[in-house]
């Protein structure tokens, strides 16, 4: 058998220059065969388009953090990755500026198919020299970065002078003093100095998170149910007993915090391997044990796959993949249609008050339910604008809301990214921002195959998406 791949996890806060450090690799003449997995943190994509594209294969996943609902998309590349007839020198994969790396790095050790063909070589981190030191004391997830790093890029060492980067490089070592450090401008690095550097180590992960292989999933709390054919109904958020009081229970029993009071994910399946579940058989045995590997692996692609939307009082049919249930005020009733008979499995992203009933009102309760630990909390505050729009812009009245944006938000703008048309030059302008820090540059021409249309991204807190969406459709040329 061929030895695993080796894969490369980089990461870092927003803007810190992860884009840039991957173009050099992809760019470099290094020789090696590399697959680029891209993780966005938004609805709208914009860093495939300013990832230079070379002979490597780069595959994107949208809308959520490799440790949460894309993590489904991160096994079926892998997978296809796993069957190419020429052999892959590596993988990188670069995360959200965002994402907390030892999910990422976990998927290596808690599934055995990846375990066998895969190698996790190493963690890399890039950290904005000029930004980092507000981050930490607003992010835990930077110190998460910096602490699971095997090598560490202080870079844009160009806007700081000796002593602060030396008493930076200091309060690094104290968050890790086992990593690389170097010091870069650009990212600028020998790519021997990232790639196959087989530096990750288990023990020293376990250090840092006691719970590291302790698997994450983007659901809560999974049950087991015995139904029949017929009709039901899934109710959520309060529900009154009989002696007409509300009670507010969780699936355990117990009382949970809200989250996304107006929706809530779950996947409703027969559960694999049940003989009567499964359409076309006759057959009473081989019953799969209520949370099985099978059936939760099952629950992982399927909350990474498309969703459908749900209102309420919208019929729910078993086995037909991840649905968004829409609240209102935190609950509402969807009817549910069993039309096999036997065990059926529901996950749900989060752990809230629901209740099955059956035919005629009768409750009816799990023969079995599990939480799972969902430990990465994301900083709420922080969220993502997208903007897509064709037509060219007005180059001074850009220039103008831009300075005017950034001295009013530039606090609040963690990271700013864009592919922009500009009226009067068929080259793209390519946009990137950071807080008060902004540069905006034209790259290559637009291809024939390649509308001329406008892609840009904001994060950061308190942000006004109708505000900056229509201050950029100001923007466009008359």
């Amino acid at each position: 058998m061929s030895s695993p791949i080796p894969v490369t996890v980089l990461t870092g806060f927003l803007g810190a220059g992860k884009t840039t450090l991957l173009n050099r690799i992809l760019t470099g003449q290094h020789g090696r065969k590399i697959a680029v997995i891209e993780n966005e943190f938004g609805d709208v994509g914009v860093d495939n388009q300013l990832v230079i594209q070379g002979d490597e294969e780069i595959f994107e996943m949208n809308n959520g953090c490799l440790c949460c609902t894309v993590r489904g998309d991160l096994i079926r590349i892998l997978g296809r990755l796993m069957k190419r007839k020429d052999r892959l020198d590596g993988v990188l994969i670069e995360t959200t500026g965002l994402a907390n790396p030892a999910p990422v790095a976990q998927t290596f050790f808690s599934d055995p198919e990846m375990r066998e063909n895969f190698r996790l070589d190493g963690v890399v981190t890039v950290v904005d020299a000029r930004h980092v030191l507000q981050h930490l004391a607003h992010s835990p997830e930077v110190k998460k970065q910096i602490a699971f790093a095997d090598v560490i890029l202080l870079n844009k060492i160009d806007l700081s002078n000796l002593a602060e980067l030396d008493l930076l490089e200091t309060r690094l070592r104290r968050i890790n003093a086992l990593a690389r450090v170097h010091r870069t401008q650009n990212a600028d690095l020998d790519v021997e100095r990232v790639l196959n550097i087989g530096g990750f180590n288990l023990d020293r992960a376990l250090e840092v998170d006691p719970q590291f292989l302790d698997t994450e999933y983007p659901f809560e709390w999974a049950g087991v149910y015995e139904l029949a054919v017929g009709d039901y109904e899934l109710c959520l958020g309060h529900h009154e007993h009989g002696d007409g009081h509300a009670h507010d229970h969780g699936p355990d029993g117990h009382h949970h915090a809200r989250h996304e009071a107006d929706e809530l994910a779950v996947v409703l399946m027969p559960l694999p391997g049940d003989a009567r579940s499964e359409p076309g058989s006759d057959r009473a045995e081989g019953c799969t044990t209520p949370g099985s590997d099978a059936a939760i692996q099952t629950a992982v692609l399927a909350f990474s796959d498309w969703e459908k939307i749900i209102l309420p009082g919208e019929i729910i049919e078993t086995g037909t993949g991840l649905l968004r249930l829409k609240l209102r005020d935190g609950h509402a009733h969807f009817p549910v249609k069993v039309s096999r008979p036997g065990r059926h499995m529901l996950f749900t992203a989060h752990a809230r008050p629901l209740h099955l009933h059956g035919p005629g009102g009768a409750p009816v309760r799990p023969i079995w339910d599990r939480n799972f630990r969902h430990a990465h909390p994301h900083q709420e505050d922080v969220a993502s604008v997208g903007i897509t729009t064709p037509g060219d812009l007005d180059g001074n009245r850009l220039n103008a809301w831009v300075s005017r944006l950034l001295q009013a938000k530039g606090g609040d703008i963690y990271r700013m990214k864009g592919v922009l048309a500009v009226r009067g030059t068929e080259k793209r302008l390519v946009f990137q921002g950071v807080h008060m820090l902004f540069d905006a540059r034209f790259d290559r021409k637009w291809g024939s195959d390649e509308p001329r249309q406008n892609t840009l991204v904001f994060i950061g807190r308190n942000l006004d998406r109708s505000a900056l969406t229509d201050g950029f459709k100001a923007c466009l040329a008359d």
